[in-house]
């Protein structure tokens, strides 16, 4: 398991750890009932406060992508493929809230945005 975390992103530390288990989750390379790293040790290896790796795996807990057993650590939950599903859709819309924003700020249509959204689409198909 490989974490790379930023100091000069303004994304918190422990959003950072969150989301790259949650990439490694939804992508497979962490598999179902895998055993994390103890809270202790990610925060050894990553030189970071203990606190800070707790918050990312309450949250992971808490969003159900893994579960802690008392005394034997925290592992990968099952794949609950609707709950990544719509963790991948909510970030869409953020981007589409971006796009809106900078095309309604230089007056660009929707068509237009339709348009470019269309080309890029259809040409991965």
């Amino acid at each position: 398991m490989k974490i790379i975390i930023s100091n000069h992103s303004y994304t918190p530390i422990f959003e950072q750890i969150k989301n790259a288990l949650i990439n490694q989750i939804i992508s497979g390379e962490l598999e179902e009932n895998e055993m994390l790293p103890s809270i202790r040790s990610l925060a050894q290896d990553l030189r970071i406060s203990v606190m800070t790796v707790k918050k990312a795996y309450d949250e992971l807990e808490q969003e159900g992508y893994i579960q802690t057993k008392q005394g034997k650590g925290s592992f990968v939950a099952q794949k609950n493929l609707e709950l990544a599903k719509e963790q991948k859709q909510k970030e869409i819309e953020e981007h589409i809230s971006q796009i809106v924003d900078i095309s309604k700020s230089y007056a660009i249509s929707k068509k237009e945005i339709l348009e470019i959204f269309e080309f890029m689409y259809g040409s991965e198909e």
